[in-house]
This record gives structure tokens, C-alpha cells and sequence, in this order.
């Protein structure tokens, strides 16, 4: 018959801290294989997020570009239909009839000429941005070309560790997954929390040479009893990770060798008054 799971809230502490620690190896294992993959995660998303920026800033480039281009092209139409109006104008100055209706008209032309001088301003300095424009989007276009080819490699690095690693990987987190369902919720949570804000991602760490396995501060030789007894989950006072004994952690401690103190060569005295080894 196949052997019934305990319900977590039945376990014995010794059982839960057992499970937890098993935990804390398995999820330590992990934490290696990450390490392998050294930065070149954090890099691709680095390159990622700079060539989604660089997109962003071409697509604006561009717009501007196209934006001038249209000023530039209205400007032009305008031109011409000024030009248009100050021939028109110029022929009617032939039949004007007092100087008045001639000042009228001169004004006229006068200012279509000096819309065209603005309107031609107004080109050259459009035509010059959207060189400057076109310069920065050359730019920008070589920059994601390189960029693009930098993702790639990193990606290709990464990819090749990934595949080296991703079954012993996928197995750790199973037999993970199976034994955080050995663990009550509660309990659980507590240790992911601690393990979170530990900088070695240790929740839970044996007792070393009278310390903290984590912190490393000393722990009074009650609180060394207590964590031995296994009647209750003690965590360090310092750092707050749970403690557990050696023994516990499946870890042969030394043995402390006590030298013997020579012993004293005791002098008789005889009766005669001389000393006698």
C-alpha cells in the first residue's frame, strides 16, 4: 500500500526543520546555476531595453524629419502662389489709374516679396534641420545595428549555459516543488521572506563552531541546547535566519581534542630527610 502523506500541520518541528533545510539546499543549487549564468541576463535586458529607447528615439527622428519635409513643401507651394500673385499684380500696375489704386497694388506685391524672402528663410533653416535629423537618425541606426549584434551574442552565450544547465535546473525545482508541499504555509512563507532579504539567500543555516552559520555571531549556550532539543523553530537574534544543529543538517561537527595537562612528579621524602623521585 502506498504510504499516506502527513498533512504539514501534523509534522513534528524536527520533521519541518528536516524538510526546510532539504529545501534550502535544493534551492542553494539553484542559486548556483544562476551564478553561472554570471550577468549576461541582466545584460541582454540592459541591450533590450537600450534598443527599445534607440527605436523610440528613430521613430521621433523620423517624424520630425517628415514633418519639416512637409513645411518645406508647403512653404514652396505658398512661394509659388505668391509668385503667382505678384505677376498678376505686376500686370495690373499697367492700368492703374491714380496713385493711389498704384500704391495699393505696390504694397501688395511688396508683401507677397517679403512672405517669399521669410518663406525662403524658413526653407533653409528646414532644409538644415532635417539634415542635422538625418545625421542623428544615421546614427541611431548604426547604433541599434550594433547593439542588435551585441544582443545576439549575448543571447547565444546565454542560450548555450541555459541548455547546459536547463535539466538539472527543471529537476531541482520539481523535487523544490514537491517538498514546499511537505511545509505549511505559513512556515513556508516566513522562510521564502527571510531567504528574500538574505544576501546569500539563506533562510536557514546550522549552527557553526558555537554561531550563527549565516551571520556568524555567537549563540548562547542555552539557545545551543534548545536548537539541539528541536522542540521549537529558534531563529538568530541577529540576522533572523532559522537555526538548526549539525546533526539535524546531516553535518559531522569535529571533535574538540582535550590534551591531557602532564601530570606532576609527586617528590617523596625519606626518612632520612633526603628527597627521592
Amino acid at each position: 500500500m502506498a504510504k499516506e502523506k502527513k498533512d504539514p500541520q501534523d509534522l513534528s518541528i524536527e520533521e519541518k526543520l528536516h524538510n526546510l533545510y532539504q529545501l534550502q539546499t535544493m534551492l542553494s543549487e539553484i542559486d548556483k546555476i544562476k551564478t553561472l549564468r554570471g550577468e549576461l541576463p541582466l545584460e541582454v535586458q540592459d541591450l533590450e531595453d537600450e534598443i527599445e529607447g534607440l527605436t523610440t528615439r528613430i521613430d521621433k527622428i523620423q517624424a520630425d524629419i517628415n514633418s519639416l519635409k512637409e513645411e518645406v513643401t508647403r512653404r514652396n507651394v505658398t512661394m509659388q502662389e505668391n509668385t503667382a500673385n505678384i505677376e498678376r499684380l505686376n500686370g495690373h500696375l499697367d492700368n492703374v489709374r491714380n496713385n493711389r489704386e498704384y500704391e495699393s497694388l505696390t504694397k501688395e506685391i511688396e508683401y507677397y516679396q517679403l512672405d517669399n524672402q521669410l518663406n525662403e528663410k524658413k526653407i533653409r533653416e528646414a532644409t538644415e534641420a532635417t539634415e542635422r535629423r538625418q545625421e542623428d537618425l544615421r546614427r541611431c541606426s548604426d547604433s541599434v545595428t550594433e547593439r542588435r549584434t551585441d544582443l545576439d551574442i549575448k543571447k547565444s552565450e546565454l542560450d548555450e549555459i541555459i541548455s547546459e544547465t536547463r535539466a538539472e535546473e527543471d529537476k531541482l525545482r520539481e523535487k523544490s516543488k514537491n517538498l514546499e508541499a511537505t511545509i505549511e504555509p505559513r512556515l513556508l512563507s516566513a522562510f521564502k521572506r527571510i531567504r528574500k532579504n538574505s544576501r546569500n539567500g539563506l533562510g536557514i543555516v546550522y549552527v557553526q563552531r558555537d554561531a550563527c552559520g549565516g551571520c556568524f555571531n555567537k549563540i548562547p549556550p542555552q539557545r545551543q541546547l534548545d536548537i539541539r532539543m528541536r522542540k521549537k523553530i529558534i531563529v538568530c537574534e541577529y540576522c533572523g535566519r532559522i537555526l538548526i544543529d549539525p546533526e539535524l543538517a546531516g553535518v559531522q561537527q569535529e571533535q574538540k581534542v582535550v590534551e591531557e595537562k602532564p601530570k606532576r612528579r609527586v617528590r617523596k621524602t625519606a626518612k632520612n630527610g633526603f628527597s627521592t623521585t
